[in-house]
């Protein structure tokens, strides 16, 4: 988004931006939140800005703690967890967040609904989705160069297989444990499952594995470099993005929605939260009832039997034309430039 702004001839930017590795980043956000307390103001002194972007609810909460409010309007946007993060005091406390801001930009229409509910104000909220860099496109390989990558790094011959893919965070919404248990043996053996990613659900996906009847079908490969995470994309031929209901945490978006669709790799997802606003039925992927293994495997199925090589295309032209970060941040503005 930085980059898309800093493109237009519109817009001016000065940026305050943590960049870190995931070493420590619990202590150096602290540091870096406590920091914005001045160097903020400090910030908006020399820049004198239209308007103050803050990139998340976490970054927001510095402004009950400024002892000078800024004098440009504020507006953050937030994620999904930035806001449902089931803790009482975080909870207690991001309604006084709200009162600070003039404007509140939510990933999606189940986040937006979240802040609602939460104290926000409706007539400062909207919903506007993420994007995408175009850019990376060129970084992906041509499908059959992108196959034998994987053929090669996890030893896995793809011959005449569909290639089903998961990326992501290995947490319980995600639902990775439960399509193992109860979809992936339903779906046609002539599938490899690749998933990637890690994080504290690891442990339970092993297991579900190694009970399952269908585990030499199934990749775990945890977190890849780059390389390898471009040529899954470039690779597959359907996305899966299982997620399941759990209390107190959501899906704000689905990034990764985008980043396979942008590979032309449709997706079949849990109609919940986040996903609703990025997967346009039968354009680019479909949406099933969560926890519904029935409606999943056949809708896996169908897809990879019947329509998968038009709506791999359809999947492409769609983010492309919706998605990608020059479109997306018209919106961004046309918003900014209307709080007040």
């Amino acid at each position: 988004m930085v980059h898309a702004m800093k493109r237009r001839d519109d817009v001016e930017m000065e940026t305050i931006i943590l960049n870190t590795s995931w070493k420590l980043i619990g202590i150096k956000t602290f540091f870096f939140l406590v920091s914005l307390l001045w160097r903020i103001p400090a910030t908006a002194k020399k820049f004198n800005p239209d308007v103050i972007l803050f990139s998340s609810m976490v970054t927001a909460g510095v402004l009950p703690f400024m002892i000078r409010q800024p004098k440009a309007p504020c507006v953050t946007i937030n994620h999904g967890q930035d806001v449902t993060l089931p803790f009482f005091i975080y909870q207690w406390y991001i309604k006084y967040v709200f009162r600070k801001l003039q404007g509140v930009i939510s990933v999606s229409s189940a986040t937006r609904q979240a802040c609602i509910d939460r104290g926000m104000d409706p007539e400062i909220g909207v919903a506007l989705p993420n994007g995408f860099d175009m850019s990376v496109l060129k970084k992906l390989p041509e499908k059959e160069e992108a196959r034998k990558i994987l053929e090669e790094e996890f030893n896995v011959d793809l011959s005449d297989k569909k290639l089903l893919l998961t990326v992501g965070r290995q947490v319980k919404r995600k639902g990775h444990q439960w399509f193992i248990d109860e979809v992936f043996h339903k779906i046609d053996k002539n599938t490899i499952y690749l998933i990637i990613g890690d994080g504290p659900e690891n442990q339970n996906i092993q297991k579900a594995r190694e009970r399952s009847s269908e585990k030499e079908r199934i990749i775990i490969a945890g977190k890849q470099p780059e390389s390898i995470l471009n040529a899954a994309y470039a690779g597959s031929d359907l996305f899966i993005m299982p997620n399941i209901p759990v209390e107190g945490d959501m899906e704000g978006f689905g990034i990764v929605l985008l980043e396979a669709n942008r590979a032309g790799v449709p997706a079949i997802t849990a109609d919940l939260e986040g996903m609703k606003d990025v997967i346009e039925p039968g354009v680019n992927g479909y949406r099933v009832p969560h926890s519904d293994a029935e409606s999943f495997s056949k809708k896996v199925n169908d897809v990879l039997k019947n329509n998968l090589q038009e709506l791999s295309i359809s999947a492409e032209k769609y983010v492309r034309e919706n998605f990608n970060w020059d479109t997306v941040v018209n919106r961004y503005i046309s918003f900014l430039k209307s709080v007040h």
